[in-house]
């Protein structure tokens, strides 16, 4: 359970989840809910899927609202947590939007290129600015991006998404070193093959083949490292990117 903190009438901690109606986004979203945070699940494209989340994790006795905007939208993201911070400090970020504009670099359009650049690492700079000066104050907070095996070792097809991946690591380790005496971490999490919809193009095979483990991640495996990083028990571990892939590196 996370340290209690007094911030205009709410005793929680608050953490902003981008992309919460992905799969890996929804697990991360139900274990910090669990951890007794509360919880601002994003959606940009799949407003509905987050709606029913923060419907689920209500239902359950959790503490949780929805936001929608585009985190690509520098102007769209600042009018959305303007008033999200003016409410209270948010003290937890997960920036776990990602999009995929898969193509070989050959045939690679400029939107292909653009589009996950971006959502991943536009969208961490939209993100995470507004919410620093708030939580610098408070001098407690943690950042979290999840980010991919690919952005450590690249992927045929996927120059654009292990770019804009690669991006955060170097984007968090400097922040990391901008705000360590804050009382402030910054890491990335970066999963290999996880049981999703995204990854069922890998077959039984194709998992055998790339992971030592011989099996795709589970979702909440991922969520509880990420909720481990966000904790009181990580303050001493920042700029780091740690891979959760069975192996693959």
């Amino acid at each position: 359970m996370p340290t209690r903190v007094s911030a205009r009438g709410t005793s929680l901690r608050r953490a902003l989840v981008t992309g919460a109606s992905g799969a890996i986004g929804a697990a991360i979203c139900r274990r910090l809910a669990a951890d007794g945070y509360h919880l601002i699940c994003h959606a940009h494209s799949r407003p509905d899927d987050a709606r029913q989340l923060v419907s689920e994790l209500k239902n359950g006795g959790a503490s949780a609202t929805l936001c929608v905007f585009d985190v690509a939208d520098a102007h769209t993201t600042a009018d959305a947590l303007a008033p999200l911070v003016a409410e209270a400090p948010i003290q937890v970020l997960v920036h776990n939007a990602g999009v995929h504009a898969d193509a070989v670099l050959a045939g690679m359009t400029l939107e292909q290129w653009r589009r996950p650049l971006d959502v991943a690492l536009d969208g961490f700079f939209h993100v995470a600015r507004p919410l620093l000066l708030p939580m610098i104050r408070t001098r407690w907070g943690r950042i979290v991006n999840v980010t991919s095996v690919a952005g450590l070792l690249g992927n045929r097809g996927q120059a654009n998404y292990a770019a804009a991946k690669a991006g955060l690591h170097a984007a968090g380790k400097s922040l990391a070193l901008e705000v360590a005496s804050r009382g402030i971490t910054v890491n990335a999490v970066a999963p290999g093959i996880i049981a999703t919809p995204m990854s069922q193009v890998f077959g039984q095979d194709d998992i055998a083949r790339l992971v030592p483990m011989g099996r795709a991640g589970e979702c909440r495996e991922v969520a509880d490292l990420v909720a481990f990083l966000v904790s009181d028990q990580a303050a001493y571990i920042t700029g780091q990117v740690i891979s959760i892939n069975g192996g693959m590196i």
